[in-house]
């Protein structure tokens, strides 16, 4: 497992990549069949997804069956690494790739503290009534409509948001309080165009209580090996081109042309780094059984409660 920390020309430590090998499916794996989605986390079903035909949205059906791959995190932990986040995803990756119901699988990730959501609100809205809208409402059953954030981009829990005087969020609102509270750990799923919580369900809700921004840490899948190789050859040809071009308008209109490396070199920078960090879609494997599968599933999930497994609606 190669990690490499993604860092920008000022300093700033933005993610950390990693490349798995040997996973040919995850313990947390997204199935498909047709236009239906299945989440299982080693054999357990834990989401249901049914795309609406028009695109618009997703159907789904929440169990409670998921577990989160990362482990308690006892106080004395958040004190030490607050403020790092580049410590916690270094922690939080050595989870996943220990856990097996993690969504890790074979090819390139990256876990980045850089994400839309913390820009969206431009502080036109209390951080707390912000982040209460960008959840995705319903449980068991509900819907994420598209339309209703540009991309959607909602997170999505995947059991229910504990409430603000739960012990655990109690507990965690000290933290928000005191500046330590740990990062929630998000992982961007593209066939629902939604973050799921992998890790942090109380503490976005001790967040949202305290009416502060949370700490993200947001798991994507990146471009594969051989396709940042083939992009760094090509960014670095045309780089070279634009070099040779501003050579040779210095030789005809001289010092009034600037220098071709200080024009060409921020592209260079931006698409060595885009090739590194830039979203790729959610793998998905088959469905054993397809449609027939997923709705036998759904049917026994849902008693058949549901109206896409086959029944009346919930």
């Amino acid at each position: 497992m190669r990690r490499t920390d993604i860092i920008r020309d000022d300093g700033t430590w933005t993610g950390l990549s990693l490349e798995v090998q040997e996973r040919r499916r995850p313990g947390l794996c997204l199935f498909s069949a047709e236009r239906r989605l299945l989440l299982a986390q080693q054999s357990r079903p834990v989401l249901l997804a049914d795309v609406d035909e028009h695109l618009a949205g997703v159907d789904f059906w929440r169990t409670d069956a998921y577990r989160s791959p990362v482990p308690p995190l006892r106080a004395g932990t958040a004190r030490a690494l607050a403020g790092s986040p580049d410590r916690w995803a270094y922690r939080f990756m050595e989870h996943l790739l220990g856990s097996p119901g993690s969504p890790l699988h074979d090819g390139r990730w990256l876990m980045s503290c850089e994400s839309p959501l913390l820009r969206w609100n431009h502080g036109r809205r209390p951080q707390g009534e912000y982040w209460k809208s960008m959840l995705v409402d319903g449980h068991p059953d509900g819907y994420i409509d598209w339309f209703v954030h540009s991309g959607s981009w909602e997170i999505f829990p995947l059991r229910p948001m504990p409430d603000a005087d739960d012990s655990r969020v109690k507990a965690y609102r000290k933290q928000a309080r005191d500046g330590t509270l740990p990062p929630v750990l998000l992982w961007w799923v593209s066939g629902l165009d939604c973050h799921l919580i992998l890790d942090g369900h109380a503490r976005l809700s001790a967040a949202i209580a305290e009416s502060t921004a949370p700490a993200l840490l947001n798991l994507h899948r990146t471009a594969p090996g051989d396709e940042v190789v083939a992009g760094t050859e090509e960014a670095v040809h045309l780089y070279e081109a634009e070099l040779a071009r501003f050579a040779d308008l210095r030789t005809v209109h001289g010092a009034a042309v600037p220098d071709g490396a200080a024009v060409a070199g921020p592209s260079l920078a931006r698409r060595l780094q885009e090739l590194r960090t830039a979203q790729r879609p959610t793998w998905t494997w088959p469905l054993p059984g397809g449609d027939g599968r997923w709705r036998r599933v759904a049917r026994e999930v849902t008693g058949g409660r549901w109206a896409a497994a086959g029944g009346t609606s919930a």
